[in-house]
């Protein structure tokens, strides 16, 4: 745990509770707001083959996860922390153009 804390820049125990609660919440919302939106859009597993499906669910699944970390961080008081996590992802992924 010392590893983690000195890597992320955490001070205290609480503070780490604090995070993985919402990297779990984060996780489970995501997971369950992007099949409303997809059955808004009209993309269902009947109209179409479940490999696309799946693979529509899991791209739509990354902007609504990023969102969604960027809430719940802010509203568990760790905002900096949950800004700075999205920007390296961001990062590695090639967008960094989209906070500069």
């Amino acid at each position: 745990m010392e590893k983690l804390k000195q890597r992320w820049g955490i001070e205290s125990n609480f503070q780490i509770a604090v995070i993985f609660v919402v990297f779990a919440i984060t996780g489970s919302t995501a997971s369950w707001v992007t099949k409303p939106i997809l059955d808004f859009l009209g993309i269902t597993r009947e109209a179409m083959s479940p490999f696309l499906y799946w693979f529509l669910r899991i791209f739509l699944i990354l902007p609504v996860y990023k969102v969604l970390l960027l809430f719940f961080g802010t509203v568990f008081g760790q905002r900096l922390f949950f800004w700075n996590f999205v920007k390296k992802m961001l990062q590695r992924m090639g967008f960094s153009f989209l906070y500069r």
